[in-house]
């Protein structure tokens, strides 16, 4: 969702602002083209980046769990079973719990349970940066095919009233996905982006030297 508004707005307020500066058809959609792809690049990878710092920790953590284990097994034991006690569970049972996972899978059972690591949750790099590639080209072809499918006339209209409307609906679903209210994230998102088209169709009317 971050993503695709994130597409959405940049595209649409840089095709706005061009257009605003009096660009024709082909200019405006260069510089879409070149903002679609210079935005999923870079949402690429910032995400490789911060995901691959996330997943140097998990593997420096791993490291140091094992170091602990192999060192002081005793200690790591009661470790666990402190941090069962710490969730709720009886002494008597959470020496029980820990002993079990101890006795299964004790790197396994630190690194879950003190730490938070899991599989599922576990840092994935490329992943994490094409999805977000992905999603921010699916935002920003919204506005673009506005731009290359409008009339001159009304193409900085059109341009607006789709991608406010995109963003409206993507605020829709993500407080839907949230339980949160749906017209309070429409609006959120969509006074938002109105705000930055607003403020790049301004600077583009007001720098602009395109004939």
């Amino acid at each position: 969702m971050l993503g695709a508004d994130d597409g959405l707005v940049s595209t649409a307020a840089l095709l706005v602002g061009v257009a605003a500066a009096g660009a024709s058809r082909n200019a405006i959609l260069t510089a879409g083209v070149a903002a679609l792809s210079a935005g999923a690049m870079a949402m690429a990878i910032g995400e490789y980046v911060s995901v691959t710092a996330q997943a140097d920790t998990e593997r420096a953590d791993r490291r140091r769990e094992e170091q602990e284990l192999a060192a002081d097994p005793a200690a790591e034991l009661h470790e666990l079973t402190n941090i069962y006690v710490d969730r709720g569970l009886t002494h008597d049972l959470a020496s029980q719990v820990a002993a079990a996972l101890h006795a299964k899978d004790p790197l396994g059972a630190h690194l879950r349970d003190e730490l938070g690591h899991t599989e599922a949750g576990a840092a994935r790099p490329l992943q994490a940066a094409a999805a977000s590639a992905a999603s921010f080209a699916v935002g920003a072809v919204a506005p673009l095919l506005s731009a290359a499918l409008s009339p001159s006339g009304i193409r900085t209209a059109i341009i607006v009233g789709v991608t406010l409307s995109a963003l409206c609906v993507l605020g829709v679903v993500g407080a839907a996905l949230g339980s949160a209210p749906r017209v309070r994230g429409a609006l959120r998102v969509g006074v938002g982006g109105a705000l930055a088209l607003a403020v790049t169709y301004a600077i583009g009317a007001l720098f602009g030297t395109a004939t």
